[in-house]
């Protein structure tokens, strides 16, 4: 995949809260002028991918990028806003 055509890019993306797996290896390419929601049932970790790609929480493992940088270890990504429900 090339970067700078997707907006929102994960590799093997995972996130576990002790025992419990959140996300589970998750590899998305949202290329831009896209439009996409994210739908699964409860606790499928949707809200949880969305706080990672926003660098709200960390990630266990994996590769996010959002507008073609890395998501910040730690701390908010600048360049995007996220508003739930």
């Amino acid at each position: 995949m090339e970067s700078d055509r997707y907006v929102v890019r994960t590799d093997g993306l995972r996130k576990e809260y002790g025992e419990i797996v959140a996300v589970r290896d998750l590899c998305l390419g949202i290329p831009s002028g896209c439009i996409y929601g994210l739908i699964g049932p409860n606790g499928s970790g949707k809200t949880t991918a969305i706080k990672v790609l926003m660098g709200l929480v960390r990630a266990t493992s994996g590769k996010a990028e959002v507008l073609g940088r890395s998501v910040p270890v730690k701390g908010k990504n600048a360049r995007v806003s996220y508003m739930p429900q």
